[in-house]
């Protein structure tokens, strides 16, 4: 039986909540499961991407990656890797220099051979080039009885999916026992056309949304079958989650209330208050989670706003309708449009904001030059007017390009590994 532990969307060097603690938590996550794979004796560690936040980690976090790497390479356990969306660069990855110093695999379309399992890769390839994108990879070796492919995306059949997954197995020129993805930071498993295809989550929270425990998976190859469980991680930030409905007329003496009965030591807390109630000040709030020992504390009020005068519902009751109002008087044009619906929508994980708007700028301008022209001007109140805007989901539904990852990139290189749509470039 071969085994080897899958992970992935470790973001090493996210500054989240602008808290160096919670920058060390990323990184230290990601020790616990390489000790947790030289305990159990693996055959290998497989990271399917975004094993660092972005495309420029510190020198701290490279510094504490390569320790962590040496750990593995001690115990003789390879460590083989897909460049993800949030680290992705034109040249060179980060992955080629741990290859260089022998600490690291990048998978590509050449297998890697794990005992009696050929490992193929490939990259995160972004969305505008994967049709043209043809699935070709090297033969599997003979002495190997199984096959697994890894790969970072948002993969059908799972939430925010963009990447035809149906595609991929059909016109694979090899036939794949498994595949193990990175992106979607929610563990998940399925099987399409006798193939697993399994999500291992990430290993630390980078959303306030992510309130399942953080973990990896384990994958067994034995004879023909495969098994595919789960670990949690013990040692991770402890979140604490404090969800209050108000009744009429409570405020903030019922939420305190509420807070007090967790033990907050240490512990990032979310507060979300939802119900009637009176106005409260988050301020108030975060402030006295911090005194009580909280190392980040946020409020997220998801009430409505009382319409308690006419103009103040017509402006404040749907938000979203308002905004959307004020920004046809701008005469944006549709791209820019869609940028906006992207910033403001709620499903969107906030960290993935920036890198999901560079990436959509990008595709945009391949497809038209000129799509950030400002458009001719519009009434308000045009009905006939249909813009890309008006085409996006609304909150709730299946997002364009939604991580349940995370992502700060902000400088202008691409977020995809190569620029043309061919395996061999991406993998």
């Amino acid at each position: 039986m071969t085994r080897v532990l899958h992970t992935g969307d470790t973001h090493i060097g996210y500054q989240q909540y602008n808290s160096p603690e919670r920058r060390q938590d990323f990184l230290e996550a990601f020790r616990s499961v390489v000790e947790d794979a030289v305990a159990a004796d693996v055959d290998a560690v497989i990271h399917a991407g975004d094993l660092f936040h972005d495309r420029r980690p510190g020198l701290v976090d490279l510094q504490g990656t390569v320790e962590i790497l040496r750990t593995l390479a001690d115990a003789d356990i390879p460590f083989l890797a897909v460049v993800g969306n949030h680290e992705g660069k034109r040249d060179a990855q980060w992955l080629d220099l741990f290859a260089d110093l022998g600490l690291a695999t990048r998978l590509g379309a050449e297998p890697e051979l794990i005992d009696d399992v050929a490992v193929y890769g490939l990259d995160f390839v972004p969305r505008s080039r994967r049709d043209d994108l043809e699935y070709e990879f090297a033969p599997v070796p003979e002495a190997a009885d199984h096959a697994t492919l890894v790969s970072h995306g948002l993969f059908e059949p799972f939430a925010h999916a963009d990447w035809d997954t149906e595609r991929l197995l059909s016109e694979s020129t090899v036939e794949f026992d498994a595949v193990l993805l990175g992106d979607n930071h929610k563990p998940d498993t399925a099987e399409l056309r006798d193939t697993w295809v399994t999500y291992c989550g990430s290993t630390e929270r980078a959303s306030a949304s992510e309130r399942e425990d953080r973990g990896y998976n384990l994958v067994d190859f034995d004879d023909d079958a495969v098994s595919i469980s789960r670990r949690g991680l013990t040692d991770t930030r402890e979140f604490v989650f404090v969800d209050v409905d108000l009744a009429e007329g409570e405020g903030v003496d019922r939420v305190q209330e509420r807070v007090r009965e967790y033990d907050l030591e240490d512990a990032v807390v979310i507060v979300t208050i939802e119900g009637d109630g009176r106005p409260i000040t988050p301020a108030s709030i975060e402030e006295a989670a911090i005194d009580r020992g909280a190392l980040v504390a946020r409020v997220n009020d998801r009430r409505e706003l009382p319409d308690e005068d006419e103009e103040l519902a017509v402006n404040f009751a749907d938000p979203d309708a308002a905004v959307r109002e004020r920004v046809r008087e701008l005469g944006l044009s549709d791209a820019a449009l869609e940028l906006d619906e992207t910033v403001r929508n709620d499903e969107l994980v906030d960290s993935n904001v920036r890198e999901t708007v560079e990436r959509r700028v990008r595709e945009i301008l391949e497809e038209d030059v000129a799509a950030f022209d400002p458009a001719p001007d519009r009434e308000p109140d045009d009905e006939d007017v249909t813009t890309v805007a008006d085409q996006l989901p609304e909150a709730g539904d299946d997002l364009e390009d939604s991580d349940e990852s995370t992502g700060e990139t902000t400088d202008d290189e691409d977020s995809g590994p190569a620029d043309t749509a061919s395996l061999g470039d991406f993998a």
